[in-house]
């Protein structure tokens, strides 16, 4: 650990307590059931007193994440997106994650607003619901009422809520880096997952922030009406306070109660998908948290959305790479899937790929039988992130994401009409890409884009090779060469020079008699007037070279090539 890491380390020495606390219990009971001690199973127990050694690794890190609170219960849930970081089967469990947080008192609710909004509740609201009808890990909302009549949900911030998670980062950023040292969590990438961690939590602190979403799917649906964006009131909206139309619908999680209504429950499905496909697949901006309780029926069969705290945003260019991943998947193509995932992967220094085509090729053949009714995209998607996983392949979070999002979108329809195939709606939209890809418009637009790169190019050429030839001409043109895994190595090669060169010398010393002497009458062997310089440096030189010896052939080198 760094020695800048001891002030905060100090300053939150209570919370770092807690934390290992925790972790260590539900460690001490995955040891103990590795180890199948029956005696001490029945001693560590979860707060509802079931025994946790009867629970499963995944289980016991999903428990453990929800006893350290809000920040860590977000972690989680945000993992349980990256199956090509954690694996499916953590990530799969990993989803059961609720944040159960108690709402805030109504005194300090209302404080809160009136503070953010700069007036008291009762100008600012002709009704307001003291009682939270929700409380998640961020906040929690309240029903109210305009002086116009509307009927709006206002989403307000826990009171303490950025500190205390401020203060869980910094700690996740020290465990981090500490874990990253240790072999068994390495596949895993603290770092990185949880410096993309905090940058989403951050982003779901500021309200701010999904008022902006709320205005652009507004904007993006202005003219649709199959889909319903609720309003935003920006004038009643801080980076802690979120005040938006209330909408009156019913959720796709109430199946019996959208039966009873008459709805077309496969048609609906059908409906939310394309919406999902053109969100994703037109505008490269979608609402990337799809679960049953976030979409609404209204009537006439209009789609309602909920819930934008969550969003996906890709470029042109990795929304292509994405067409070709499905196009890849539903037309059985393994050297195209290979291709794109070597593109939008970031590959391991022992990467093989020669293997990863073999198993690619295995992976598509396994389903390329199965017809497009039978075909679960869900099993597609998971049995695709074990293979990432298994080769170390590091995908972008934006890729991760959206994967996750397809795979939860398929889940919920088939939770209103099983027989619903992603897949199959993926393969009829494929000739669309291809059509949109071969336009003359989207040619145009490529063809201005290289013109303008070539232009910036051609600009700059000239002064570059300018600069080059003038540092050749007065000597100052320096190549770097960025050396990797050379560290041991030479290492040992020093080690290696120093031992001889230690051994050398005290054999001089030995064989001249150098003062001072021992054993100055014959001993063993004849030996007399022996050099005790010359001696102490043989034996250390002796036991340097062992060591060297032993070390080298730790490693595997000894005697394999690399």
């Amino acid at each position: 650990m760094k020695l800048s890491s001891i002030p905060q380390l100090y300053r939150n020495m209570n919370r770092w307590t807690d934390i290992l606390k925790v972790l260590s219990k539900y460690g001490l009971a995955d040891w103990i059931n590795q180890l199948n001690l029956d005696f001490a199973k029945g001693v560590l127990k979860a707060h509802d007193g079931e025994l946790l050694a009867k629970y499963s690794r995944e289980a016991r890190i999903r428990m453990a994440l929800a006893e350290l609170g809000p920040t860590f219960i977000k972690l989680g849930q945000i993992l349980s997106t990256r199956a090509d970081v954690v694996g499916v089967a953590l990530a799969n469990e990993l989803k059961k994650l609720q944040a159960d947080v108690p709402a805030d008192s109504p005194e300090s609710v209302r404080k809160v607003v009136e503070l953010e909004l700069c007036q008291p509740i009762e100008e600012l609201f002709s009704e307001f619901d003291d009682v939270a009808f929700a409380s998640a890990s961020i906040g929690q909302v309240h029903k109210a009422r305009m002086f116009t009549g509307e009927s709006v949900v206002v989403k307000v911030q826990h009171i303490d809520i950025e500190s205390k998670v401020n203060e869980d980062l910094e700690i996740l950023a020290g465990i981090a880096s500490l874990a990253e040292r240790i072999p068994e969590f390495a596949n895993y990438r603290p770092t990185a997952t949880v410096g993309e961690f905090q940058r989403a939590l951050r982003r779901e602190l500021d309200y701010g922030r999904e008022e902006r979403n709320l205005l652009q799917f507004a904007s993006q649906f202005e003219k649709n009406n199959t889909v319903h964006i609720p309003i935003v009131y920006s004038e009643l909206c801080t980076s802690r306070i979120l005040t938006m139309e209330y909408v009156d619908g019913i959720k796709l999680s109430e199946t019996e109660k959208l039966i009873e209504s008459g709805i077309d429950l496969a048609e609906v499905a059908r409906r939310g998908a394309e919406l999902y496909v053109k969100m994703i697949f037109n505008s490269g901006f979608y609402h990337a948290d799809p679960h049953p309780g976030n979409i609404l029926v209204l009537p006439g069969d209009v789609i309602g959305l909920l819930d934008f705290g969550m969003v996906g945003r890709i470029d042109e260019r990795l929304r292509e790479e994405i067409e070709d991943l499905m196009v890849g998947i539903t037309s059985g193509d393994a050297d195209l899937l290979t291709s794109v995932l070597m593109r939008i992967g970031s590959m391991p220094a022992d990467f093989n790929e020669n293997e990863l085509r073999r198993d690619v090729g295995d992976f598509i053949s396994d389903y390329s039988n199965q017809s497009l009714e039978d075909l679960n995209f869900t099993d597609v998607i998971n049995d695709m992130f074990e293979i990432i996983r298994r080769y170390s392949i590091m995908l972008p979070p934006q890729v991760a994401m959206l994967l996750k999002t397809m795979v939860m979108l398929d889940g919920t329809s088939r939770e209103l009409c099983p027989d619903f195939s992603l897949v199959e709606l993926f393969k009829n939209y494929r000739s669309k890409i291809i059509l949109r890809r071969l336009s003359p418009a989207r040619r145009m637009k490529k063809l201005w884009k290289m013109y303008g790169e070539v232009e910036r190019l051609v600009e700059i050429l000239p002064r570059r090779l300018t600069d080059i030839l003038e540092q050749v001409r007065t000597g100052k043109f320096d190549i770097h060469l960025d050396h990797r895994r050379l560290g041991p190595s030479v290492n040992r090669m020093v080690m290696g020079m120093m031992t001889s060169a230690l051994f050398l010398g005290s054999s001089l010393l030995l064989s001249r008699n150098v003062p001072p002497v021992i054993f100055q009458e014959e001993f063993v062997l004849g030996m007399k007037d022996v050099s005790i310089l010359g001696i102490t440096g043989s034996l250390v030189s002796i036991g340097l070279g062992f060591r060297l010896m032993f070390a080298i052939n730790k490693s595997g080198n000894l005697d394999k090539p690399d």
